[in-house]
């Protein structure tokens, strides 16, 4: 029964909580655009750092494939 006594208000502060994170979030117009952010990770647009994918892909120092244990130049058996 002692447990109910402290079981009791922990849920309902808990509860509390939970409500007033709520009420911020929509206050603060977290809900305001539900599809936008769907579209935005489908969007093909371009990296944060600026550059496209190919110029990426450019200024990328080239794999040394005889190096590689799986690459052209290794040796087997």
């Amino acid at each position: 029964m002692t447990s109910l006594a402290w079981l009791l208000p922990a849920a309902l502060s808990l509860g509390f909580l939970g409500l007033m994170a709520f009420l911020w979030a929509l206050r603060d117009g977290q809900f305001d655009d539900l599809e936008g952010a769907g579209w935005r990770a489908l969007e093909d647009g371009e990296p944060l750092d600026g550059k496209s994918s190919r110029e990426a892909a450019k200024t990328r120092p080239p794999l040394n494939d005889a190096a590689s244990p799986l690459g052209r130049g290794a040796k087997h058996g």
